[in-house]
C-alpha cells in the first residue's frame, strides 16, 4: 500500500489519469444501474460503454502533462498523440459496433421469420445441417 501511495504521490500525472478512469468506471456503472435497474460491479471493471473509460484516461493525461510540463514539451507532444490515436480508435470501434449490431439485428428477424415459417421442418434437422 505505501507503494502505491508513493508512486501516486511522485507522478501527479500518472495519478490525474487514474482518477479519470475511476471516475469514469463509476459513472458507467451508475448509468448501467440507473437504467437497467440492477447493479453489476463487472461494469465497473469492464470495457465499452459510455463514458468512455480510454479517452477520459488519455485526455486526463494529456491535461496533466500540459499542466506540468507545458505545452512546447515533448512528453505533452507524445502524450497528445497518444491520446488522439486512442481516441479516434474508440471512435471507430464504436461505430463499427453499430453497424454490426444492425446487421445482427436484421438477421434475427430474418431468422425468426424463417424458423416460423419452417418450425416443423426445423425441428427435425440437426445444428450441422442448419448451419451448414
Amino acid at each position: 500500500m505505501q507503494l502505491i501511495r508513493d508512486v501516486l504521490n511522485l507522478n501527479p500525472i500518472l495519478t490525474v489519469a487514474l482518477l479519470a478512469w475511476f471516475v469514469a468506471q463509476v459513472l458507467k456503472t451508475l448509468i448501467n444501474f440507473i437504467l437497467l435497474g440492477k447493479f453489476q460491479l463487472e461494469r465497473m471493471w469492464g470495457d465499452g460503454g459510455m463514458p468512455s473509460a480510454h479517452s477520459a484516461t488519455v485526455c486526463a493525461m494529456v491535461i496533466a502533462t500540459a499542466r506540468s510540463e507545458g505545452f512546447g514539451s515533448a512528453i505533452f507532444a507524445v502524450a497528445a498523440v497518444v491520446a488522439i490515436i486512442t481516441m479516434h480508435d474508440a471512435m471507430g470501434v464504436r461505430r463499427e459496433t453499430g453497424e454490426q449490431a444492425k446487421v445482427l439485428n436484421k438477421m434475427i428477424e430474418q431468422w425468426i421469420d424463417v424458423t416460423e415459417k419452417n418450425a416443423p421442418f426445423l425441428q427435425n434437422m440437426h445444428l450441422k445441417e442448419m448451419v451448414g
